[in-house]
């Protein structure tokens, strides 16, 4: 069976939510995925550089498949 290009994206999405959670819990035991969507919140998390930067990975992801949808939409 063939995905879509949206399921192609949220499973991407999904697993790299999956690694940032994974990060977090290494610097901040018990942390929830609702705590990793307001970093802010958690200056461990706020100044981690390796966290800042898959947080940004998975920013890019979010904007890659809104383009990649739009794109698909208008052809």
């Amino acid at each position: 069976m063939k995905k879509s290009l949206e399921e192609l994206f949220d499973e991407l999405l999904s697993m790299q939510e999956r690694k940032l959670l994974e990060i977090a819990a290494e610097i901040i035991p018990n942390v929830t995925s609702d705590d990793i969507l307001q970093p802010n919140d958690y200056p461990q998390l706020e100044n981690h550089p390796f966290f800042r930067y898959e947080e940004g990975v998975l920013k890019g992801l979010h904007a890659a498949k809104m383009a990649a949808l739009a794109w698909d939409r208008e052809s």
